[in-house]
């Protein structure tokens, strides 16, 4: 199990089978929120299916393959970061992050992310993480710029949105890269 404590506030850390009913409670709550940049917000209807989606994130981190943590302000889950897509022969992995409505705009997502990506370097050995969004997410934009990703291409009608195809743009950073903006 994985936990990083962000501030006196904050703390990500894996999913336990126990946090399935308020996982569901904050995606149900900002539901119209994140619905036009997630794809998976329209599959998850009940809270048996974050009970399965923690199923599956506990043993995609048991076998290295991904890492899903919800963001917990004190103690109740507001969002959720993540890294996906694990390469262990690249050393890279792409990430991805939720905010409920009410605490968008804060500097959550960008302090959660600092120490994800610290850990990601630092701990489980990556050289490279990626973040995808689609166009229009300009928080996303801003946030990858923020941390010091570079856009590395826009992958043509890759992604899914509400039935309409649309662009991903992909961005990456280095952990070189990384040291020097930590500096």
């Amino acid at each position: 199990m994985v936990s990083i404590l962000i501030d006196d506030n904050l703390l990500l850390r894996s999913y336990h089978v126990e946090d399935a009913q308020e996982l569901f409670r904050a995606v149900e709550d900002s539901r119209q929120h994140l619905r036009p940049w997630l794809v998976w917000v329209d599959s998850t209807i009940r809270p048996e299916h974050s009970l399965q989606f923690i199923q599956q994130s506990l043993h995609q981190q048991h076998s290295q393959e991904a890492l899903a943590l919800g963001i917990f302000h004190n103690r109740k889950i507001i969002g959720g970061i993540g890294m996906h897509q694990w390469n262990h022969y690249l050393k890279k992995g792409q990430l991805g992050y939720w905010i409920a409505k009410e605490y968008e705009g804060k500097g959550i997502v960008h302090k959660c992310m600092v120490r994800f990506i610290d850990f990601l370097f630092d701990t489980a050995g990556l050289n490279k993480v990626e973040i995808r969004f689609i166009p229009t997410n300009t928080r996303s934009a801003a946030l990858a710029e923020r941390l010091g990703c570079k856009v590395e291409g826009v992958l043509r009608d890759s992604y899914i949105v509400n039935g309409g195809f649309t662009d991903l743009v992909v961005t990456g950073l280095l952990k070189s890269e990384w040291k020097n903006i930590k500096k």
